[in-house]
């Protein structure tokens, strides 16, 4: 009797720590900052397209549920439709896309309070009708919490990226988010320096916010450092017009940066 209980017991805990892949994907990266303006969602955006130029089928997940970026990044002004109860994601850039944003006005404030947050990622992620993907990339909102804390417990991640500056005040937050990934088993990639520099007129090299605080973080915490993305102009203006740099300027010198992340990613996930 005693043995029949223990089993269910365990049974019932393998249940609740069980976490559901994202069907139709083979490999969920999330992209992450504990800290609000470093980037991320520019970072998600051009990865994606980095990803999907290497032949490979993306989507992508914004899950930033008060603050959606995708619609503007790729310039989607459209809703999406649904079928047998699921909705259908929008296709931009052969890339496939969902976001609030998608479901709501632009000036339309998301007033919700943490169930209805945790509620609209279990769509997101259950209800999507997300088809034959090799990489779904999720743009996570800043900070630690519903959001976050959904993702890891309950969606198979397959791993995420944590983007950061260099500035003292945003790795505080940064630190944060990797205990956190830490504490909930969730494979960090590593870390990314975003806006780490850009070049004067005079062709010296400026570190505006700071120089060497994410890799000092990565071999803090031990984990890989990925490289650095400098500040570009062209980045943020094609971004506002609705398409990113890497499919404007493919050739750029920032293109080529995001390309050689994909090539890891490519490279760990998808050896054969």
């Amino acid at each position: 009797m005693s043995n029949e209980k223990t089993s269910f017991n365990d049974a019932s805990r393998r249940k609740r720590f069980e976490k559901n892949p994202i069907n139709g994907t083979k490999y969920t990266i999330a992209i992450s900052s504990a800290k609000g303006g470093v980037g991320k969602s520019t970072f998600a955006t051009n990865l994606a397209l980095a990803l999907k130029n290497l032949g490979l089928k993306i989507g992508l997940l914004d899950a930033d549920i008060y603050g959606p970026s995708l619609p503007k990044l790729f310039s989607i002004n459209q809703k999406p439709e649904s079928k047998n109860g699921k909705l259908i994601p929008i296709n931009k850039y052969n890339i496939q896309c969902i976001s609030m944003g998608f479901l709501t006005e632009e000036q339309t404030p998301m007033i919700w309070r943490g169930p209805m947050v945790t509620s609209a990622i279990k769509t997101f992620t259950q209800k999507v009708e997300w088809n034959d993907l090799d990489f779904i990339i999720v743009d996570m909102p800043p900070g630690t919490g519903d959001t976050q804390l959904t993702f890891a417990q309950e969606i198979k991640l397959d791993g995420v990226i944590i983007v950061s500056t260099p500035q003292e005040l945003a790795l505080q937050d940064v630190k944060r988010g990797i205990a956190m990934f830490d504490k909930l088993n969730v494979n960090i990639i590593g870390l990314v320096d975003n806006m780490s520099f850009f070049f004067g007129d005079d062709g010296k090299k400026y570190h505006i916010f700071g120089e060497g605080g994410v890799k000092r973080t990565s071999e803090e915490f031990k984990k890989d450092f990925l490289g650095e993305i400098p500040i570009n102009s062209e980045v943020g203006k094609f971004g506002d017009l609705g398409k990113p740099i890497v499919e404007s300027l493919p050739d750029h010198e920032i293109s080529r940066i995001y390309l050689k992340f994909a090539e890891k990613i490519k490279l760990s996930y998808l050896q054969d």
